[in-house]
């Protein structure tokens, strides 16, 4: 039988947790079996979106299964048109028709990335440009050396980035729209789009009446309301090596709250003993040499997820002077030393979550 729509399992009643992970995210959910409390089940939809898998899970009623289901589909659909908008590997989207207009020449935008636009630029602002959605000519530059297994060269670097800066950009929101100063611009989304997607399939299963749902996508999870009987959705972090036993991870609860994890995992290039990471430094132009990762909780998936980022590129130093500044925001950063891992985490991070307990 040809099964239409998301793929779709339930969880009745067990003995034993659910593990979920999201591997390389170094992100692991864990949720005990479903209670008989006001006779909800727990309901899983999955699809593959913006080149990883995006997970849904809601607690409902057997009644409520196809108005969930429906919901699902609008909520994934909705992430479909957000990757035609903000994915730099699909040709005609929307951030490449940007980046294909001409320099000096206003270009009119969608509101979402007028919005991931504005957000991104107040945090290359606030990172000192360690966060920069302009820095695509570097990363892609950096994406063919990996592919070559090579350095790129000093005046390729240059290069790069004489066309990165947000500072090269205005943007207009009475008129939406967005100009560049100069040609040869490319914006990378990565460190943010996720986030942003999987708070947009959130608000659709809430404002459906649907709140105690979660959405992962990849390395960001953000949850609604807590799941019956229990005190909030507890998320098991996986750090930078990979492998670690569910019984031994560090956990949190969340309650209407989202957390993200950016790292140095699987994907680098080594040369001539020197480790470079799949992360590129705006500062260097070359992926990062340090073994590092950052897990950050925060109110949305969109702040967790470029938060994440931000940190990682910023440094341990750095990055968590960054996030104790941050009102509601925890951090655990962790650092690969002689083989050692080794944490540091703002003082909030391991303690009960939600808005009751912000800072």
């Amino acid at each position: 039988m040809t099964q239409i729509g998301p793929s779709l399992t339930k969880q009745r009643k067990a003995n034993h947790p659910v593990r979920l992970f999201f591997i390389p995210s170094l992100l692991a959910l864990i949720l005990a079996g479903a209670t008989t409390a006001g006779e909800k089940q727990l309901f899983t939809f999955k699809e593959p979106h913006m080149g990883t898998e995006f997970t849904i899970r809601s607690w409902a009623e057997e009644g409520q299964l196809n108005d969930l289901t429906l919901l699902t589909r609008k909520a994934f659909a909705r992430v479909a048109e957000l990757n035609r908008t903000l994915s730099d590997y699909l040709p005609e989207s929307e951030i490449n028709q940007l980046a294909k207009a001409p320099a000096g020449v206003p270009f009119p935008v969608s509101e979402d990335l007028f919005v991931l636009f504005k957000s991104a630029g107040a945090l290359t602002d606030e990172s000192e440009g360690a966060f920069d959605i302009t820095a695509g000519p570097l990363i892609r530059m950096w994406r063919m050396g990996r592919k070559n297994g090579s350095l790129p060269t000093a005046d390729q670097i240059a290069s790069a980035k004489a066309r990165t800066g947000f500072h090269h950009l205005k943007l207009d929101a009475e008129k939406r729209t967005i100009t560049k100063r100069v040609d040869g611009m490319l914006f990378d989304l990565g460190g943010i789009a996720k986030g942003y997607a999987a708070d947009a399939a959130l608000t659709i299963l809430r404002d459906g009446g649907f709140p105690q749902t979660l959405v992962a996508a990849s390395g960001d999870i953000v949850v609604g309301e807590a799941p019956p009987g229990k005190a909030g959705w507890r998320i098991g972090i996986e750090t930078l090596e990979i492998g670690h036993d569910l019984k031994d991870l560090e956990t949190v609860t969340l309650v209407n709250q989202a957390i993200s994890t950016s790292g140095d995992t699987r994907r680098y290039l080594e040369i001539a003993g020197v480790r470079y990471s799949h992360i590129v430094s705006t500062r260097t132009g070359l992926g990062l040499t340090e073994r590092i990762g950052a897990s950050v909780i925060a109110p949305d998936a969109t702040t967790s997820d470029s938060y994440a980022t931000a940190v990682v590129l910023l440094g341990v130093k750095e990055g968590l002077q960054f996030i104790k500044n941050k009102r509601g925001i925890e951090c655990q950063i962790v650092t690969l030393h002689d083989g050692q891992e080794v944490f540091t985490r703002t003082d909030g991070f391991l303690k009960p979550q939600g808005p009751e307990n912000e800072k």
